[in-house]
């Protein structure tokens, strides 16, 4: 049977220990060599093993999990040996890593000041720290990408001696008492550069400064890794895909943002779970396209897309407690999918937590902004925003956030502003019918009825069946005052009640 390498060496340590319970360190420490991964990726790899020898998550009939302890083979294990069997050659240098996988190298210091070391290296020490925190992502730790320290480089060999497909490399330069920090992603494999961003700050705030440059750079790095990884894998899919390569392949189809990318999308997720039926952010993405489709009106009218995507977001949330990714995935499902107001209140608390856990994902500060604003918090729902912005200015997923911060300004009254909001988010996503319909309402309660009517026109292009008393069927709006505005203004608008 065909299964990757770390889901071999995850099931090879298991057995040759057998007599003992195997911690999560030593697991890293024996199939990751002291990489830095997450909770959902150790998870899905002993998930994977388990699906290759017939077992599972609920029975755990030869790999039982031990909470606050760690994982034990307790199958019954022959040995046999076999001198037809050639011995194995272990090559010094690791292969390219499957996974999403960064090394990021400590910062040349270009100024004459030899303290600036210090201050380049707390920097890729920060930015090592934090990424750590990302879903899905392995980080080589500080002890490895260190070696290279002064030394002259070639990413190409730095990513086959680490074993990773992508690096971070930076330099510090000062000028007086300023302070200039360049920093690049590069792809291991093919030398191309992928993001690079310029940082500028006084010397007398270096802390302030390292901070700064650290949140930018994660939240931007985060999203441009996933994007370049599916991106790459388009071309050479494999026939028998495993459950990763079908996540990536429905993350692709959820970019197209349509019905029938959604579908697809969700065609994925559920072959996925076929291969590993606990694999949590399958789960939490599956019930995130449920949620997309719930907002922008693609369901069919029997409503099984909420129990569903409810109860994969939960399941999720109890299977990787600790995934942030999961956790904001999960948070934006359940309230959008469900109708009590525990629901709701359970989505602010995963929110909050997915946050403390990675506080420069911007996209779950854009997601979580939009929450806030929609309970009439406006104020906190658009300083969430705002931070998502600064964050990441280039955000694949900007238009979500200007959408949420036109709904913020029609809560305020302020009209023009949702206008210019609105339009900003639809030049980058003419289907997102948040902000389509935050447009119309704006352009009524300024006057302008005639734009407004084509508007509604196009937003039924996208829900033909759309109704102002289906829509707050599907979608309560808790501020009544927002309610009111926008039944009124989209009936005026020419949308049927």
């Amino acid at each position: 049977m065909a299964v990757e390498p770390q889901v071999f060496d995850v099931l090879e340590f298991l057995i040759r220990a057998r007599d003992r319970v195997v911690s999560r360190d030593e697991l890293l420490a024996e199939v990751w060599h002291g990489r830095i991964v997450s909770e959902a990726t150790l998870s899905s790899r002993v998930n994977a093993a388990r699906t290759a020898i017939g077992d599972n998550g609920e029975q755990q009939r030869l790999i039982r999990t031990l909470p606050r302890k760690g994982v034990r083979f307790v199958g019954e294990v022959s040995e046999q040996a076999d001198a037809t069997i050639a011995p194995t050659v272990t090559a010094e240098t690791p292969a390219a890593s499957a996974d999403l996988s960064i090394a990021v190298l400590p910062f040349n210091n270009m100024s004459a000041d030899p303290e600036q070391d210090y201050f380049g290296d707390g920097i890729a020490e920060e930015i090592i720290t934090a990424l750590s925190r990302c879903s899905g992502l392995l980080v080589i730790a500080r002890n490895s990408s260190f070696t290279y320290k002064n030394k002259p480089v070639d990413i190409r060999e730095v990513g086959r001696t680490l074993g990773v497909n992508y690096v971070l490399e930076g330099s510090v330069r000062r000028a007086g008492e300023r302070l200039r920090i360049i920093a690049q992603l590069i792809d291991a494999r093919s030398g191309a550069h992928l993001w690079a961003d310029r940082f500028d700050g006084d010397r007398s705030d270096v802390f302030d400064l390292q901070d700064r440059i650290t949140a930018c750079a994660v939240a931007a790095i985060e999203p441009t890794l996933r994007i370049a990884e599916i991106d790459r894998r388009k071309h050479s899919w494999p026939n028998k895909p495993d459950a990763y390569d079908l996540l990536l392949r429905a993350s692709a189809h959820e970019r197209d943002f349509t019905p029938d990318g959604m579908s697809a999308a969700l065609g994925c997720l559920h072959q996925a779970l076929a291969l590993d039926p606990g694999y949590a952010p399958a789960m939490a993405t599956t019930a995130y396209c449920h949620a997309q489709r719930h907002f922008q009106g693609w369901i069919s009218q029997d409503g099984a897309h909420r129990s569903e995507g409810l109860a994969q977001a939960q399941r999720a949330v109890e299977l990787a407690p600790n995934d942030p990714q999961v956790l904001w995935m999960a948070a934006f499902a359940i309230w959008n999918l469900a109708d009590t107001q525990n629901g709701k209140d359970a989505a602010i608390e995963l929110f909050s937590r997915s946050l403390a856990i990675n506080p420069n994902s911007a996209t779950a500060l854009a997601l979580a902004g939009w929450i806030e604003t929609m309970r009439g918090q406006q104020a906190a729902g658009r300083a969430l925003l705002e931070r998502a912005r600064r964050l990441n200015p280039l955000d694949p997923h900007g238009w979500f956030v200007c959408g949420a911060l036109a709904i913020a300004a029609i809560i305020d009254g302020d009209y023009r502003e949702a206008i210019s909001w609105a339009d900003k988010a639809l030049v980058q996503n003419r289907r997102f019918a948040v902000a389509l319909r935050a447009l119309a309402v704006a352009l009524v309660n300024v006057g302008e009825h005639e734009r407004a009517a084509q508007v509604v026109e196009e937003l039924l292009t996208i829900e033909p069946e759309l109704t102002v008393s289906a829509f707050f069927a599907r979608i309560p709006v808790p501020v009544a005052s927002m309610a009111k505005t926008y039944a009124t203004a989209l009936k005026a608008a020419g949308l049927p009640e």
